[in-house]
């Protein structure tokens, strides 16, 4: 076997390492404070979920996320009276469903990682 055909082996079946530290990203940001600036790795999880046919049984997951993100913004964003910031305004449960889904998300992009590779 030449050296081509192997890089070409491990670069097909090489998952893509942005939407996984997206998805461990969105959970460190929220807890750490900085929800205004955890658009950018949600944004990326549902991006690279959707433009990657390996991860077909991530889109929903993704899209979850997606969702769980958005409700809070969209509230923070149409509310009469706003906070300075996303993180101020958005209310503890949201916080923790967030958390939740992307822990939940990155676990499983773990789990189908190990799948495909047996």
């Amino acid at each position: 076997m030449s050296t081509q055909t192997l890089d070409r082996e491990t670069t097909v079946r090489r998952f893509p390492r942005s939407v996984l530290v997206s998805a461990w990203a969105v959970p460190v940001m929220i807890i750490g404070q900085f929800a205004m600036l955890a658009v950018v790795p949600v944004a990326l999880v549902l991006v690279g979920t959707l433009r990657d046919t390996r991860l077909k049984a991530l889109r929903w997951g993704a899209i979850a996320l997606t969702a769980a993100y958005a409700t809070p913004l969209a509230l923070w964003a149409i509310g009469p009276e706003r906070a300075q910031s996303l993180s101020k305004d958005m209310h503890p449960v949201f916080a923790a469903i967030i958390v939740a889904v992307g822990v939940a998300f990155a676990v499983s992009f773990h789990v189908l990682r190990r799948k495909s590779r047996k």
